[in-house]
């Protein structure tokens, strides 16, 4: 069957490798839980783009169901791919979708967090001083939090079975590795630390949105 838009594995590695690339520039992993947590988002991005210009594995599983509930869809047309605009009937091009204009925004959002994250985290780290200002007086893991709305708005714009199935995992990844982090700064800030911890919340803003500090 012919699949126009798909088979398009060189375009599926180009894109891949420019926004790993991107986001390799934005954070600029150095320690090994930098590069771990870099590493799972990459394989995210790889799998997206797989099913966005190779092969739409969750199109094909589901086609049949599709077909069905919206009879009048291409669903092997590229711009179908677009799940979300598609199925609640968005009629004309989904790149202007509702959906679609939301993904843009958590990714630029996410890629934000992660450049102001890491450049006020690595000059502290080279004084050796903890930092507490800026982004961090909001949020204990600003960058964590960038990585997590990166995926969050991929989702909107292409979702996979493969992407929703890894989404979770990750985010879990994240906070373990956010938990283990923190040790190390207990270990290095002490009471310091301890005292940044009670009150500035780890991955949520605002009143209510720390992620609880028991290990």
């Amino acid at each position: 069957m012919h699949q126009p838009g798909y088979g398009l594995w060189g375009l599926a590695l180009v894109n891949a490798a420019v926004f790993i690339l991107f986001a390799f520039s934005f954070f600029k992993p150095e320690t090994k839980g930098d590069w771990r947590s870099f590493g799972a988002f990459s394989a995210f991005l790889v799998a997206l783009f797989a099913e966005m210009y190779g092969f739409p594995l969750t199109i094909y599983l589901f086609s049949g169901w599709l077909q069905s509930r919206y009879p009048n869809i291409d669903w092997f047309s590229h711009d179908a791919g677009h799940l979300l605009e598609m199925m609640f009937g968005w009629k004309v091009n989904p790149h202007w979708g509702p959906f679609h204009i939301a993904s843009f925004i958590l990714i630029g959002a996410g890629f934000w967090l992660i450049s102001v994250g890491w450049n006020a985290l690595h000059t502290a780290q080279r004084r050796h001083r903890l930092v507490t200002t800026g982004i961090y007086a909001r949020v204990r893991h600003p960058q964590y939090d960038g990585f997590i709305l990166i995926m969050l708005g991929f989702l909107l714009q292409w979702p996979t079975l493969l992407t929703i199935a890894m989404f979770p995992v990750l985010v879990v990844m994240y906070v373990r590795l956010a938990r283990h982090e923190e040790v190390d700064a207990i270990a290095e800030f002490g009471q310091a630390y301890r005292d940044y911890m009670a009150r500035v919340p780890a991955f949520l803003p605002g009143p209510g949105g720390a992620v609880s500090n028991r290990r």
